[in-house]
């Protein structure tokens, strides 16, 4: 299992850390290397009952932060002006060092 943390554009999002499967994670993240999705973008590629069918089992996987040991990949939703930060879908993308 791998964890991947959710991200959504509500004022009040948790962040949330679901575990999925390696099937599940491939059929997020589907590029070699890739650890960042967008939700609407999976429904573009899946459809909607698909991503449904992959997602209704890992929204009842929600795991404790306190018990997570490393996050594998981050699924936004309702946050596509993230997208211009995120072009090739990896992590890490912005240089902290850099950043005032």
């Amino acid at each position: 299992m791998k964890n991947i943390q959710f991200i959504d554009g509500a004022v009040n999002a948790a962040y949330s850390i679901f575990a999925v499967t390696d099937e599940e994670f491939d059929l997020i993240f589907p590029a070699s290397g890739q650890n960042i999705e967008f939700i609407e973008d999976m429904i573009m590629r899946l459809g909607e009952d698909r991503v449904d069918d992959v997602m209704g089992p890992v929204w009842g996987r929600e795991v404790a932060k306190p018990d997570v040991r490393g996050i594998h990949g981050t699924l936004f939703c309702d946050l596509l002006e993230k997208r211009k930060f995120y072009e090739n879908k990896r992590e890490p993308v912005i240089d902290w060092r850099v950043v005032d």
